[in-house]
């Protein structure tokens, strides 16, 4: 236990590639009826008949208490009755009692909030120590702030947020590096029930000739918005100072990450039957927006797609984040693969990931080393949005199976059948977050179920690989440090990734870097870059450890969980 840091961050930046050894099957249990969670997600009505009951809410995994246990939030929807009436509890939060149990608290944790909750994000906004959490709506967004005590107050006014418009997922990174996390928001449609037709009262809105709610491209979109965090916890829309421009697009996934490799962080939104937005960071306060530029708007063949859940991750090792879409059944989800810097290519065919198209709708999503080889697989969550297309012998159908590939270099192998158990379990899933639930030292999955409980997929792929997970806290940077960059040499190879906190669909992820290290015993180095411009490093890192590491103070901290 003698190379042990102290590390406090606010984002996952999952499995690097490093050294891959020999994968060993993958397992994953469903653990969810003894979990304790057991929220039943309310998303609309069953019938969904309109597009604001179909899109469903997300999850976050994140340690409230810093107790060293991922604790689960979970957000809820209403229904368009019970809106009208004030909404429904938007949130529930279950504390980690370890052994695999989770207690409900949310009522002893002030989360008594009503309205129709949709996603979240989760960071430590004013630098005390303690994860504050946002909540994205159909109508006004939520910001609560973490006492510490374990009591959450809502400060929504007193932030400068609280936008009313229908807001989908959202991130948090430090833009502008000067401490504090900044906050992206993606905001979805114009939803009038008064304008809109029901589903089946029009001719113009079908699905392979079934009548289903209308929506998106009948509807007028909403614009984005970034807030600048003002250093005391309040937020300052800066969309149009900081050169954010959004031409009224269906914003659905975010990822607020370096995508470029210059050290300042770039936004990236998939957008629903729109082209995909990519705002690159210009170092100087502003973004331009460059997502035809760069390859990562429309499909290789030039078409924009149906664009939900999205991540990004060293797939192929070379040192650059790529990108995953997840789009719309009898389509294929995208694989933007980085390089040159800043520059992609849809490599979802050559990769094998498209070759699964057809009756999938996929919403959350994460390049993450399911098996600890170092090399990261691909999860995705799938459900559609019309219960009509059951028994229409349309070629899909609205409850769904997860699915997971296996990455064996260059190219994904679906893995799903294989696996079995509860990712063959069907159900209409949306967001999906991920963390070692268990601190065993691989990562679990939290899904989030339309109209249902949610479903707890505890890792218990058998343990002959090795693994890293590094915990970051900043002093000059931000406190979660964000925007950190991670690179590990082991076994003869070198990866690289970001702390981040975003990714998947309407979710946040377990904040600590995971690295799969596969043969190898130890990392040989681990160098961390932090947004303050400070570089640590240090060498012979044990494997199969929890460290944490506080900026500028390398070893002084000797205790690993």
């Amino acid at each position: 236990m003698k190379h042990l840091w102290r590390l406090a961050v606010a984002v996952l930046a999952a499995g690097l590639p490093l050294a891959a050894a020999p994968s060993p099957t993958i397992a994953l249990t469903d653990v969810s009826s003894s979990s304790g969670l057991t929220l039943v997600n309310l998303s609309g009505g069953p019938s969904k008949d309109y597009i604001v009951d179909a899109n469903g809410t997300g999850a976050a995994l994140f340690d409230y208490d810093n107790d060293g246990r991922l604790d689960a939030l979970l957000v809820s929807g209403s229904t368009r009755e019970r809106l009208a009436q004030g909404g429904s509890p938007m949130l529930a939060l279950y504390r980690n009692e370890g052994a695999g149990r989770f207690k409900d608290v949310t009522a002893a944790a002030g989360f008594d909030r009503l309205g129709w909750g949709v996603g979240t994000c989760v960071a430590d906004v004013d630098n005390d120590g303690f994860e504050d959490v946002y909540v994205t709506a159909f109508g006004a967004d939520v910001m609560w702030r973490n006492s510490g005590t374990g009591i959450f107050t809502d400060v929504t006014k007193r932030a400068g947020l609280g936008d009313t418009r229908w807001s989908t997922s959202c991130a948090f990174n430090d833009y502008d590096h000067d401490g504090f996390a900044d906050l992206y928001v993606a905001n979805y449609v114009k939803f009038d029930e008064k304008a809109i037709p029901a589903r089946a009262s029009t001719a113009g809105c079908r699905f392979m000739a079934t009548d289903v709610f209308c929506g998106p491209n009948r509807l007028p979109g909403e614009s984005d918005i970034l807030y600048r965090n003002n250093g005391d916890g309040t937020f300052t829309d800066v969309t149009a100072r900081a050169g954010i421009v959004d031409p009224g697009y269906y914003g659905f996934g975010v990822v607020f990450a370096d995508l470029t490799g210059d050290g300042w962080p770039d936004i990236y939104v998939a957008n629903d039957s729109v082209p995909n937005l990519f705002f690159r960071n210009k170092g100087n306060g502003t973004f331009v927006e460059e997502g035809l530029l760069a390859g990562v708007a429309v499909s290789s063949d030039g078409r924009p797609q149906a664009g939900m859940g999205v991540d990004a991750g060293d797939y192929n090792g070379d040192g650059l984040p790529d990108l995953v879409v997840t789009n719309f059944s009898h389509d294929y989800n995208t694989l933007y693969e980085n390089g040159p810097p800043g520059v992609f290519s849809d490599r979802s065919y050559a990769a094998g990931i498209a070759v699964t198209a057809g009756p999938y709708l996929g919403w959350g999503v994460k390049l993450v080393d399911l098996d600890n080889d170092g090399r990261l697989d691909l999860f995705i969550a799938n459900g559609h949005v019309y219960p009509e297309v059951d028994g229409h012998g349309l070629g899909t159908t609205y409850l769904q199976r997860k699915q997971v590939f296996l990455n064996e270099g260059r190219r994904f192998r679906e893995v799903t059948t294989e696996i079995g158990g509860g990712l063959l379990l069907k159900r209409s899933s949306r967001g999906a977050a991920f963390g070692d639930v268990d601190n065993d030292g691989d990562i679990d999955v939290l899904v989030v179920n339309m109209n249902d409980r949610p479903t707890l997929l505890r890792n218990d792929t058998p343990r002959t690989n090795h693994w890293l997970t590094l915990r970051l806290t900043g002093t000059k940077s931000n406190r979660d440090a964000l925007g950190a960059r991670v690179t590990i040499e082991a076994g003869g190879r070198r990866a690289v990734a970001e702390v981040r906190s975003d990714g998947s669909y309407l979710s946040h992820s377990d904040a600590r870097v995971h690295v799969g290290l596969g043969d190898a015993v130890r990392a040989t180095r681990v160098e961390i870059r932090w947004p303050s411009g400070l570089v640590e490093s240090i060498a012979g890192v044990p494997a199969d450890r929890i460290y944490t590491v506080i900026e500028g103070e390398k070893l002084k901290s000797l205790s690993a969980r």
